[in-house]
């Protein structure tokens, strides 16, 4: 990743943070404060995941005293935010980051991440430290069941126009390592669900607490296996508490993701099966089976055949897309059909007859998308 406009020993520093951190920090807004020299560029704002949302930083340099540690500007709902001040606990993490600033090293290409990363942990035990003050007997009965948990978030919303309310980020726990369920998996991260909790901050005239609201969030690679987005939850019953919640969906989603990596050799047999008509593929998924593109031919007409899969195959059926090899658009880009699927299928067939009856329709259909092609060639 190039930095065009930062000093090098900048870029270093930010090349190895946006490499190296866990979090998938991005980079945005890079700008100047060098009056003399405005092409260089010494400040940038940082998005950092938190809660399962996204807080940002304005990191800033000076280009005219580089050997200077950079200093930090926090979002203006954090104006109480003061990480190495007597406000925040005397901890050996407050003491990590007070060392790490005052033996700053600005040819050290790792010290920009020790920082944010110090930074980071003590955000995350000021916005810990502002719910435990909330006056919500229900916040604090919930803080109390859950802090066991490891690497749970929290943090305190509110706006003009917004009522006041508690969100919880938490990892579950599953009796799994989902990267390797998956044979020749290339994620280089450990897949993670979280389930956000929001809880709406009770009012004193409020007599019975309301139900909070559940979203599940997953690390993006894994919507490549299992998308949390088909995910029904289990419902929140009256009185009831994180607790308790948890364990039931952890069992639910570990069914579902063990169900999920079986559906991948569902996925290959199918495309396996796919060959006795359409001979080897051109190129395939090989590891979630989630694509896979045939050559074929109806007499003259040579065409390509595209299966894309959702990760509810085969109770959904693939989408195809046909592709001329013979005709160019006005763009000179191959004809393409639009997507198809209306076609003969049912998830009870066998692979083998789901095959076949695709196939079947693709010998009705060539002729069609022929015809679409010629009157696209006629167009241009």
């Amino acid at each position: 990743m190039a930095f065009e406009g930062l000093p090098p020993l900048i870029a270093d520093q930010l090349h190895y943070l946006l490499n190296h951190s866990p979090d998938s920090i991005k980079i945005e807004n890079v700008w100047s404060g060098n009056k003399i020299n405005p092409k260089i560029l010494d400040r940038f704002t940082l998005v950092i995941p938190y809660c399962l949302e996204t807080i940002k930083w304005d990191v800033i340099y000076n280009s005219e005293y580089p050997v200077d540690p950079p200093d930090f500007v926090f979002g203006p709902d954090d104006e109480d935010f003061m990480p190495c001040s007597a406000i925040a606990p005397d901890d050996d993490q407050i003491s990590l980051l007070k060392k790490a600033l005052s033996e700053w090293d600005n040819e050290d290409s790792t010290r920009l991440l020790v920082i944010v990363q110090g930074l980071r942990d003590q955000y995350v035990a000021y916005q810990r430290r502002r719910v435990g003050q909330i006056d919500d007997d229900r916040v604090k009965f919930e803080i109390s069941t859950v802090l066991t948990r490891k690497g749970i978030e929290m943090q305190m919303a509110s706006g003009v126009d917004k009522p006041e309310e508690v969100k919880f980020a938490v990892p579950l726990v599953m009796d799994m390592n989902i990267n390797k369920m998956v044979a020749g998996c290339p994620w280089k991260h450990q897949q993670k669900i979280f389930l956000q909790v929001v809880y709406p901050i009770l009012r004193k005239y409020e007599s019975a607490p309301s139900t909070p609201r559940l979203r599940l969030v997953s690390s993006s690679d894994l919507k490549a296996l299992f998308s949390v987005e088909d995910v029904k939850l289990p419902p929140w019953m009256d009185g009831m508490c994180l607790a308790e919640y948890l364990p039931h969906l952890e069992e639910t989603l570990e069914r579902q993701i063990e169900e999920a990596v079986s559906a991948i050799d569902l996925r290959r047999s199918f495309i396996e099966a796919l060959t006795l008509f359409l001979g080897r593929p051109l190129e395939a998924d090989p590891t979630f089976c989630r694509k896979a593109t045939f050559l074929t031919a109806s007499g003259q007409f040579t065409f390509m055949v595209h299966f894309f899969f959702s990760t509810q195959f085969p109770k959904q059926q693939p989408t195809l897309m046909l592709q001329s090899c013979q005709h160019l658009n006005q763009s000179s880009v191959p004809v393409k059909s639009n997507l198809l699927t209306e076609y003969p299928w049912s998830p009870r067939w066998e692979v083998g007859r789901m095959a076949e009856r695709l196939c079947d329709f693709l010998t009705d259909e060539a002729a069609n998308f022929k015809k679409y092609c010629n009157e696209a060639l006629l167009q241009h």
